[in-house]
């Protein structure tokens, strides 16, 4: 059954590469095997074909207190399949990062049955946006410079707005993401729908849910097996 999960993280200043690696399962995260599909677009002439190198230079050149990142985690719903996922997530890309710099994943666990359970996305953009300025990957992550554009580096689509328009645009975002997942799970015949309000707006009383990461889908496995082996007195 679909279920709704969406987060907004932004990573700091060094952390961007090492995070990308970690989307995307390689280096010292390649013994993962829970990537499904994954991509990048919208990068300056210096970073084409080479993400990581994006995301490298933010993290050796954005101002110290600088956020290089930010990233949507979704949940994405289990009933569709993989060329109904991509055309969720190319949706999502579109309508929710636009032009900026991105990267994204979608990771699922496989259960002892076949069936992908966990299924979402790490979709990994820069809020530095593209102005047509042909800027070095030093310039790129330089603070904007209003008077002078192509003195200073690309302009963050998140600045300059206060709190209450943030919490608004959120508010917003949430909803978009909901709707593209509804409309898509209509489309191909799957009964399923998310929604994006608090289960106080549903007027639901139980405990939300916990969107399942990597170390407690593990927890959960040692604790099934453990159990198991109990009921068939090899436990302990």
């Amino acid at each position: 059954m679909a279920s709704f999960h969406f987060s907004i993280k932004k990573g700091k200043k060094g952390a961007a590469a090492d995070h990308a690696a970690y989307i995307v399962r390689t280096g010292k995260y390649g013994h993962k095997d829970d990537l499904l599909f994954s991509g990048h677009g919208n990068m300056p002439v210096w970073a084409q074909g080479d993400p990581m190198s994006f995301w490298r230079a933010g993290d050796k050149f954005e101002r110290k207190n600088g956020a290089v990142y930010r990233e949507y985690e979704i949940a994405l719903p289990k009933e569709l399949n993989h060329q109904q996922l991509e055309e969720v997530v190319f949706r999502l890309i579109h309508q929710m990062v636009g032009g900026r710099p991105y990267q994204y994943a979608v990771h699922a666990k496989e259960s002892s049955l076949g069936r992908q359970q966990n299924v979402h996305i790490h979709l990994m953009f820069s809020d530095r946006m593209d102005d047509g300025i042909v800027r070095d990957r030093e310039q790129t992550f330089k603070r904007y410079n209003a008077w002078q554009p192509e003195l200073g580096g690309c302009r963050k689509a998140s600045g300059g707005r206060d709190r209450a328009t943030l919490r608004t645009e959120v508010v917003a975002l949430r909803e978009q993401c909901a709707s593209i997942q509804n409309q898509t799970l209509e489309k191909y015949g799957h009964a399923g729908r998310v929604d994006h309000r608090t289960l106080k707006l549903q007027g639901i009383t139980r405990a939300p849910e916990r969107h399942m990461g990597a170390a407690r889908i593990q927890a959960m496995a040692a604790i099934h097996r453990e159990a198991f082996l109990l009921s068939r007195g090899q436990g302990g």
